[in-house]
């Protein structure tokens, strides 16, 4: 995983300052001026802001805030794209009109090079593409800002894709991480409407998420996991990988030939099943979530291609979420309890067990909403439920709560949305309820199983026996702790920070008008005293300093007047 260094202290900061001000550019020219003072960015890159143009372009000012940001994303590039690609699927953090726009995220740029592509081979392999493989295309299948795919066959015979990491990306991205990491702890310090959110915990999880993205060792575990996962399953086929041609930068797998599934029109030309593909691909996400909690996270159409036999192939490994059997089980609890009409207060507390506080809950008011939701689906038909409306509401609701779904659930919640958007491609008639009951009901039965019962008592046991064996050396440790005077309680101020920030500004004015005030006199006294070299009879040190005196003060008077304080 990426190592976010804190930006703040000068060598740091002035490290990635042309990435800063390049971003700063594009904020600017987008419309985002309000953004960058509301953040007080100009304590830190002062003299570089003043000269960036903050008006936008009169085209550009005509589109939505929403449009706005979605092009700033696409032109700071991978990071920034990868960054909205992730935050379209957090409907707790943006309002939905951010969500819809920032799905449109485009991630097409040149490819990079042959001569590149060769060195990527020579460093990873030891070995030339041309030597590796039978026959090998140089002109690249697809481009991204992430990486590349190319063609190739092996002297067996078997078709595959090679994907490569773009050259130099993990430099970009970390340098983009340190900036992003600082800017959230400025919106946590002024932005109250999102400090609730946390934005360097948010951060943090992007960089974990884009970290396994660009190891593509990691997607060809998740390949091999699948593979094992429906081993002898026939309606479903997972490309073949072939790990001794695989490196963290360089991935070999099948070169898959079907048919995508966003061609329906091809499909049924070819005589597809297409209500079967639907209830197939349906099941298949199910499996994943509810049996599994394994699950490919990003199956958009593309993504998908249907072969022979009406089979589904799944491509594109490196967005995975992962649920834990507890946090299945509480979901499914919720779902289950909502559309089958449970109570309203055990409703409640299962929306507390799935979500994270993020302020003071009513639960009362919170019941009472939870109630009107039931009342919206308890009584209507399972054709007439659609899951992605179900869990678009649920969505909202706990938002409004001040309540938080865990990064895992979100995910989850995307991948259900998107599983129904696809299957609803092909069988209008596809009712995703229906088919999940099935999964939900058996998770509710596999807890009642006795042996399921047995380990729980078992694992409980354990736990309280290695607690009762490890309380004395724990309470002897605080007590040594306590005797020695040791012992350290820490205390975390909150809403202090602007006025570190404040009393940091002051502190450095002063230091800047003693250094001020020191050149003056030392000038003064170099002239009084005459010291050579002269200029006009006026000695030029002299001359200078009072030169550079004058300029500094011009800046400090100018800093003062920029935030409106004398």
């Amino acid at each position: 995983m990426f190592s976010i260094r804190k930006l703040g202290a000068i060598g740091r900061m002035y490290r990635h300052l042309n990435r800063y001000h390049r971003i700063l550019r594009v904020l600017f020219k987008y419309g985002f001026a309000d953004l960058v003072d509301r953040l007080h960015i100009d304590q830190y890159l002062e003299s570089g802001l003043r000269m960036i143009n903050r008006k936008p372009q009169e085209q550009i000012a005509r589109l939505s805030r929403a449009e706005r940001l979605r092009l700033v994303f696409e032109e700071l590039g991978p990071t920034f794209i990868k960054l909205g690609q992730l935050l379209s699927t957090r409907p707790d953090l943006i309002p939905a009109e951010y969500l819809d726009e920032l799905a449109k995220l485009q991630d097409d740029i040149p490819p990079f090079s042959i001569e590149e592509v060769r060195t990527i081979f020579a460093e990873e392999l030891g070995r030339l593409p041309e030597d590796l493989f039978h026959y090998f295309d140089s002109e690249p299948l697809a481009a991204a800002s992430i990486g590349q795919v190319h063609r190739a066959r092996l002297d067996n015979g078997a078709q595959v894709v090679i994907k490569l990491l773009r050259p130099g990306i993990e430099n970009v991205i970390a340098v983009d991480l340190e900036i992003l990491a600082h800017i959230a702890d400025l919106m946590e310090q002024y932005l109250e409407e999102v400090q609730g959110h946390r934005p360097p915990a948010i951060v943090q999880e992007f960089a974990r998420s884009i970290s396994r993205e660009i190891d593509f060792s990691i997607e060809l575990a998740n390949i091999q996991r699948f593979t094992r996962q429906f081993e002898g399953n026939p309606t479903i086929h997972v490309p073949v990988v072939y790990p001794d041609l695989s490196t963290d930068r360089l991935l070999v797998m099948e070169n898959i030939q079907g048919i995508k599934a966003s061609q329906v029109g091809e499909l049924r030309e070819q005589g597809y099943d297409l209500s079967l593909i639907a209830e197939r691909g349906a099941n298949l996400v199910m499996e994943q979530i509810f049996v599994h909690g394994f699950f490919h996270a990003d199956p958009h159409p593309g993504n998908i291609f249907i072969l022979p036999d009406n089979v589904i192939c799944f491509i594109d490994f490196g967005q995975i979420g992962r649920l834990s059997r507890k946090d299945r089980e509480d979901f499914t609890d919720l779902v289950l309890d909502l559309v089958g009409g449970g109570d309203e207060s055990h409703i409640v507390s299962g929306v507390l067990k799935v979500t994270v506080q993020l302020g003071e809950v009513d639960r009362e008011s919170l019941g009472q909403d939870m109630g009107n939701l039931m009342d919206m689906y308890l009584y209507r038909s399972l054709g007439e439920l659609e899951a992605g409306k179900i869990l678009q509401d649920l969505l909202d609701l706990v938002s409004r709560h001040k309540l938080s779904f865990k990064p895992s659930f979100y995910l989850m919640l995307k991948t259900l949305s998107t599983a129904e958007g696809v299957g609803l491609m092909h069988d209008p008639k596809l009712e995703l309820i229906r088919l999940a009951k099935p999964f939900m009901r058996n998770i509710r039965m596999d807890r009642m199983h006795p042996y399921r019962i047995a380990e729980e008592i078992s694992q409980t046991g354990s736990a309280y026996l290695h607690l009762f064996r490890d309380l004395p050396d724990e309470v002897r440790a605080i007590l040594s702790q306590l005797r020695g005077g040791r012992m350290r309680i820490g205390f975390e101020h909150r809403g202090l920070q602007s006025l570190g920030s404040a009393l940091d500004r002051v502190s450095n004015r002063i230091s800047f008008a003693i250094v001020l005030a020191a050149l003056i006199v030392g000038s003064s006294l170099i002239i009084l005293s005459d010291i050579p070299p002269h200029w006009h009879n006026i000695p030029i040190i002299g001359l200078i300093g009072f030169m550079v005196a004058g300029l500094m003060g011009f800046r400090l008077l100018l800093s003062i007047l920029r935030h409106g304080r004398m």
